[in-house]
């Protein structure tokens, strides 16, 4: 499949996507595009988009694109976290069809509240 990583994805990520040629938004040169131009760029030479953005689900319309779109729910965006979802992108994007989203990594609950603040 040809992949295409957005640009808030570290490159260096592209080196563990086995089997499947991928390119990364600014090797593309598609830097600084709202994802609704980047998806219709994207959808023109790629099969599936990955992406952190996890606010892309929301204001996007997937099923509505002939690309798969999958989207990392990991900590950061460094490569630290993203690099132990390698297995599980790698079988998404595998499995990927057009007009669909897939989520990859620990998805909270929304019950869960993770407390920062001052305890009283």
């Amino acid at each position: 499949m040809k992949v295409l990583l957005d640009e808030c994805v570290d490159w260096r990520l592209a080196r563990a996507i086995v089997g499947h040629e991928v390119r990364t938004a600014r090797q593309m040169g598609w830097t600084a595009i709202l994802n609704g131009e980047l998806l219709a760029l994207a959808s023109q030479e790629f099969d599936v988009f990955v992406t952190v953005d996890r606010n892309l689900a929301f204001q996007q319309n997937v099923n509505l694109l002939p690309i798969a779109v999958v989207v990392f729910r990991a900590r950061t965006n460094r490569l630290s976290d993203l690099v132990p979802l390698i297995p599980d992108l790698l079988m998404a994007i595998d499995e990927a069809q057009p007009g669909t989203l897939k989520f990859v990594g620990k998805i909270r609950q929304s019950g869960d509240v993770e407390w920062t603040g001052p305890r009283s």
